[in-house]
């Protein structure tokens, strides 16, 4: 029997393996690996994104949490309810007025990020262990052009 994490012996004069494939499968070992270690935290992956978008940007809306997501809208607010009735979110009338709510992290968001935080890093560590820092930073680098690149308008 042949393990899916070795990969098998190229045929001859097989060409490499396109960037887009290696990214794929490198995502699915990460979500797999994020999945495990934030379910140990009681979150789920889009939970954690949103949370950790939260601490990053003031306030963004439902539909601009789910674009970063990757999910629809629809799921996002069920995201957000489920987040705020575990309080690890609050929603706050808009200063504005209308029927816009702006969303932020409670205290208790913030710790369970931040133990979360820590699960990640050790599942980067291992990911970057064979990696220097030069090219640590060459890599995030060109990552996120390669992101912006496929979506101009969005940040990666």
């Amino acid at each position: 029997m042949t393990d899916p994490a070795v990969p098998a012996a190229a045929a001859p004069h097989a060409p490499p393996p396109r960037v887009s494939y290696l990214v794929f499968r490198l995502e699915r070992r990460i979500r797999a690996c994020l999945d495990e270690a934030l379910a140990r935290h009681g979150l789920t992956t889009t939970e954690y994104m949103a949370l950790s978008e939260l601490r990053l940007r003031d306030a963004p809306s439902s539909a601009d949490l789910a674009r970063i997501a990757f999910v629809t809208p629809q799921a996002m607010n069920l995201v957000i309810r489920d987040l705020e009735q575990r309080g690890l979110i609050r929603r706050d009338p808009h200063p504005r007025g209308g029927r816009a709510l702006r969303t932020r992290l409670t205290p208790k968001g913030l710790n369970t990020l931040r133990r979360c935080d820590l699960s990640l890093d050790g599942i980067e560590a291992v990911m970057l262990a064979e990696i220097d820092d030069p090219d640590r930073t060459t890599l995030a680098e060109t990552l996120t052009s390669c992101a912006r690149a496929l979506h101009p308008d969005a940040r990666p």
